[in-house]
């Protein structure tokens, strides 16, 4: 095989380490750095020399550990073998990563499971070639991007899980609210997976959680958005989920036709369970009841309005209805309290006779007109 005059890199820009494909080297052969490149040379399996962007020559006098490796002779034209591998040193800022299934976490408020999905992407760079190449490489003939997202999988679904559901209890937010925290969770997230990929000669540059989100259709989350709903429509209209179920308990018990009960007897059952249900509602609903009941009702003697019998005066004409003043009835006999009642509340005699002579209104049944002797 042909000894190869010039190595450069023939790699795509998304790769971060590549092997040259001829091992077929010599003294005199060319080494081509690109900037932001560092090149490798890898004899046995161990990393050697180490070369920095620039035009080199592969003399003894560039690749001392390689001379001491395979004992070449200074100063002469000799081939050897050898890897040559490139990396890449520039920021490479677009790495996807996320979770494929969902992560079962427990929202620390409402005290449900729920299926959480996290996605976003993270920045590295190669800062030791070497350490790189030894640690993660390996005898890939390629390492891109796919596989960092390959190999660090199951670090960042780990320390993303532990972060999200650490951040949860400590700060007691909901998994619904989770997205108004993001950036305190990336930065949480950047600081957890740095140290570990360091140990593989790369420097994180940032880590960003673009969204924590839960699939609409769990049966879970639907139970828990419309018990969010409702709670949210209670504050607007301004009542409890105990007063609520009262108002459903009051309006089965009024409109329930059955036990014999109607009307408003109904509705003051239902009031007492309403009572029954709860606290301070309760208090309030037993004022309600108290005033809803069936009382005695009596007919006013003066203007005949219908009025309660335990009150005293009509709140139309405002009669004393417990005075005694008038005299009875003079056709059924029934007593008539009150000066100005011109009828009988009972038959409904008249009470008031008018004189044909002078006009005068005479109350009882006298014969005769007592202002002019007129006779009735």
């Amino acid at each position: 095989m042909a000894i190869i005059d010039v190595v450069k890199y023939n790699g795509s820009s998304d790769v971060f380490a590549w092997k040259f494909p001829s091992e077929e080297l010599g003294t005199w052969t060319q080494l081509i750095v690109n900037e932001s490149q560092e090149a490798v040379l890898f004899k046995g399996g161990q990393a050697l020399d180490v070369f920095p962007a620039g035009r080199h020559v592969l003399d003894t006098a560039n690749i001392p550990l390689l001379c001491k490796f395979v004992n070449l002779p200074f100063g002469g034209r000799s081939p050897f073998t050898a890897e040559v591998w490139y990396v890449n040193r520039v920021h490479s800022l677009d790495i996807k990563w996320g979770t494929p299934s969902p992560i079962q976490l427990q929202d620390p408020r409402y005290k449900i499971f729920i299926p959480v999905r996290s996605f976003g992407q993270f920045g590295i760079q190669i800062t030791d070639p070497r350490k790189f190449l030894i640690k993660l490489v390996g005898t890939l003939p390629v390492f891109d991007k796919e596989n960092v997202q390959r190999f660090f999988k199951g670090l960042y679904l780990t320390k993303v899980k532990d972060a999200i559901s650490g951040y949860l209890v400590r700060q007691n937010v909901s998994i619904l609210e989770i997205n108004a925290h993001l950036d305190e969770l990336s930065t949480s997230l950047k600081e957890r997976i740095e140290p570990v990929l360091d140990e593989y000669g790369i420097r994180l540059l940032n880590f960003y959680v673009n969204d924590v989100n839960i699939p609409e259709d769990d049966e879970g989350v639907k139970k828990l958005k419309d018990a969010l709903a409702k709670r949210a429509e209670m504050d607007i209209v301004g009542y409890n989920y105990v007063q609520e179920r009262s108002f459903n308990t009051l309006e089965g018990a009024a409109t329930n036709p059955g036990g014999g009960q109607s009307g408003l007897m109904g509705a003051g059952m239902g009031l007492g369970m309403g009572v029954g249900l709860g606290g301070a509602f309760g208090g309030q609903m037993a004022g309600v009841a108290q005033n809803i009941n069936i009382k005695e009702k009596k007919k006013c003697p003066a203007c005949g309005m219908e009025m309660d019998a335990d009150k005293r005066f009509c709140v139309h004409c405002g009669t004393d209805t417990q005075s005694a003043t008038g005299a009875p009835c003079p056709k059924c006999g029934a007593k008539v309290n009150g000066e100005k009642v011109k009828f009988c509340p009972e038959c409904g005699e008249p009470l008031v006779k008018k004189c044909g002579g002078c006009g005068v209104e005479v109350k009882g049944s006298p014969k005769f007109c007592p202002d002019c002797g007129n006779k009735f």
